[in-house]
């Protein structure tokens, strides 16, 4: 499986002679195998919507996923989650002493410019690996809602709606057709809802579903509690004719 890579897989520091880093790429499939994460921009604000494989006796209220960075940023990971972890301390210290120095909330674009910084750092030293895991996140600022992403090679970009991990391709094609850029943030709920439906095996049950906002007039985040999302389950299998 691996021979074409003829060693250049064993260091971060070399490229391949057809322009590879083996590293990176290794990291990015890590992301492929994790579970979705999904952010949507709608008019009012922003959702940040994950999938977690729950155990019988793990506790539900824990979000293993979904981050608060600051009250009006927020982010969802796909891949290796203790790398997550890493990348979120980093980005609430970043918010905080922009508070501190500036006295104002960091812009959501800084947050995710400068953990797209860290990850390519990590792609560039000999003895480290890249973090294997892709961050969405998303917030309100001054200049409204916005969602970025970055990936293991520290590339981040925007988007109105974007997903992340196992079964993405699929998914982002059903956003494709279904992003209206005038979604309500009910509406938005609802599309993040149905997206994690088609990634995941399990269709009835609200458990493996984690859900989160942030609206422009709050500009802070809210989790939602499971009785919550398990009603819009509801209304979403009842439009499709699932349900009694």
């Amino acid at each position: 499986m691996f021979t074409p890579s003829a060693g250049y897989d064993r260091a971060i520091t070399i490229f391949s002679p057809d322009g590879r880093l083996y590293q990176v790429e290794y990291a990015i499939e890590t992301v492929r195998r994790g579970t979705i994460a999904i952010g949507i921009k709608a008019r009012d604000g922003v959702v940040l919507c994950v999938e977690e494989r729950v155990k019988k006796l793990q506790n539900h209220n824990l979000s293993q996923k979904l981050f608060q960075v600051d009250d009006h940023i927020g982010i969802a990971a796909a891949g290796y989650v203790p790398d997550a972890r890493v990348l979120v301390d980093q980005a609430r210290i970043m918010a905080q002493n922009n508070r501190l120095l500036y006295d104002e909330p960091i812009d959501v674009e800084t947050i995710a410019r400068r953990l797209g910084d860290i990850a390519q750092q990590y792609t560039q030293y000999a003895g480290v690996r890249p973090f294997g895991v892709s961050l969405i996140i998303a917030g309100v600022d001054k200049a409204g809602p916005a969602i970025f992403t970055t990936d293991p090679s520290g590339t981040y970009l925007g988007y109105d709606a974007i997903a992340i991990g196992g079964g993405s391709e699929q998914v982002n094609e059903y956003l494709e057709q279904k992003y209206r850029s005038d979604m309500t943030l009910e509406e938005a709920c609802l599309l993040a809802i149905e997206c994690v439906l088609k990634a995941s095996e399990e269709k009835a049950e609200s458990r493996h579903i984690k859900l989160a906002t942030i609206d422009v007039k709050t500009r802070k985040m809210r989790r939602f509690k499971e009785e919550e999302v398990q009603e819009c389950l509801r209304r979403i299998l009842e439009s499709k004719g699932e349900t009694g």
